[in-house]
């Protein structure tokens, strides 16, 4: 994709740094195991509310991370769990030895199959709702938010993310897509940090 170039004055850093699209990318592969090369210093997980490890990408980061040590971290800290929509914030530890610093645990939505109180009065309670019109578009919208705002605070350079509530939760993939990506280019656009976003999936489809 072309971009504008710079603003009279800048360095190709600078334009790099204001460039919201030069600072996300996509990666299929495994996000415990991303290359040194990458420089990611925090990665997300896709959680769930106990914050006590589930399956898939959960597992992965637990097992790889050390699951006895992260488990016993998150019961201390966090002993009622994190709602979803919300993010928690622990150290790497295992992870440590690829250069990561922070996990932060993401508590996605379930996408509804029959309840109305999930969508906006009169919209459909399926994927034919206009985005944002579900209560699931909510809640993954906020998970996206605090995980930037937690990028600002921890002074995370590059942030990696899986997909976020399209495995078992099974929210729309193309759906997931939009609003992970819309949030992430918004944030750039007035952020310096992180300065880079990598989007993990775990295969093509994703």
């Amino acid at each position: 994709m072309d971009h504008p170039l710079p603003i009279s004055g800048q360095t190709p850093a600078d334009h790099a740094l204001n460039d919201p699209i030069a600072r996300i990318a996509v990666h299929v592969g495994d996000i415990t195991a991303l290359p040194e090369t990458f420089g990611v210093d925090a990665i997300a997980n896709a959680a769930n509310e106990s914050l006590a490890g589930g399956g898939g990408v959960d597992r992965a980061i637990h097992d790889a991370a050390g699951r006895d040590e992260l488990i016993a971290y998150n019961r201390e800290q966090y002993p009622a769990g994190c709602p979803t929509g919300l993010v928690k914030h622990s150290p790497a530890l295992g992870l440590e030895a690829q250069g990561i610093k922070h996990i932060l645990h993401a508590v996605g939505p379930v996408w509804p199959e029959d309840d109305a109180q999930y969508a906006m009065p009169g919209a459909p309670i399926d994927d034919t709702a206009k985005l944002g019109y579900t209560y699931a578009d909510t809640l993954l919208a906020s998970c996206y938010t605090q995980l930037f705002n937690l990028a600002v605070k921890y002074d995370i350079q590059h942030l990696a993310i899986p997909a976020i509530s399209t495995g078992v939760y099974r929210f729309p993939k193309p759906r997931a897509a939009r609003i992970a990506f819309g949030h992430a280019h918004g944030h750039l656009l007035r952020n310096d940090l992180p300065q880079r976003i990598t989007f993990v999936c775990f295969n093509e489809e994703d």
